[in-house]
């Protein structure tokens, strides 16, 4: 017998449902907003060295052109989150 079937549609049917901040080790608050990585300093980070990603040059741009200053696309990540910290202050769009 040939048996056809059908390998389209189901590709998703056994994904897991996504991780809650209460299971997810990068936003659970286990031990306190120190283990958090939303929390962490980014002079701690391990990639911190690497460049920053083109979500954080994106919004860097952004914010820089906000705050009238200029944007040096060649920080680190850590170097970026400071960055963007320190414009979101300047800007108001910080938390």
């Amino acid at each position: 017998m040939n048996a056809k079937h059908d390998d389209k549609g189901d590709s998703q049917a056994h994904r897991a449902e996504a991780p809650n901040s209460e299971t997810n080790p990068k936003t659970a608050h286990v031990g306190g907003a120190d283990h958090s990585n939303r929390e962490k300093d980014p002079d701690d980070w391990t990639t911190g060295d690497e460049p920053m990603t083109g979500a954080q040059a994106s919004y860097l741009k952004t914010l820089s052109e906000e705050a009238g200053e200029g944007f040096d696309g060649d920080l680190t990540k850590a170097e970026a989150s400071k960055r963007i910290d320190a414009l979101q202050d300047k800007t108001g769009r910080g938390a």
